[in-house]
């Protein structure tokens, strides 16, 4: 009996983990994250000094939004890096990519880490848990007009 509850306190201990240890081996830390919502409250304010937004994923949706391209790219990259080096370290910066899950998306890595890279200090990672369809235009959340 003692070894039973001895191996579910250890699987509980092991459990509380994942989060943590995934944190450490992504470029960003959950500060980092910026939820759906609070980017379109900052895209429907009417003030000034508004976050640089990039996409760097097969489409800028989001409102306001510049498309760098697929960061999984090569050229994509030196497009991105290009669209950067005229930007202040200390500017915020947003960037998404929406094509699914942040565990799957082949994107988010190689952009996320070009800018810290880049010394940039006020880095913010849209937080798209599923896809952009879902976690922002199913929600009525502000879109480029073509």
């Amino acid at each position: 009996m003692k070894i039973i509850t001895l191996l579910f306190a250890i699987l509980a201990i092991a459990l509380s983990f994942p989060s943590t240890a995934q944190n450490k081996t992504e470029p960003w830390n959950l500060d980092q994250l910026i939820a759906p919502e609070s980017l379109a409250k900052v895209l429907s304010a009417n003030e000034t000094g508004k976050p640089l937004i990039i996409s760097i994923g097969p489409s800028a949706l989001i409102k306001s939004s510049i498309e760098a391209g697929p960061a999984q790219e090569k050229e994509n990259i030196k497009r991105l890096r290009k669209l950067l080096s005229g930007q202040t370290k200390n500017r915020e910066i947003i960037i998404y990519c929406g094509c699914c899950p942040f565990d799957k998306c082949p994107n988010i890595r190689p952009a996320f880490t070009l800018l810290k890279e880049m010394n940039f200090t006020n880095i913010k990672l849209l937080n798209l848990p599923h896809n952009l369809k879902a976690d922002w235009i199913d929600k009525g959340f502000p879109i480029n007009e073509k």
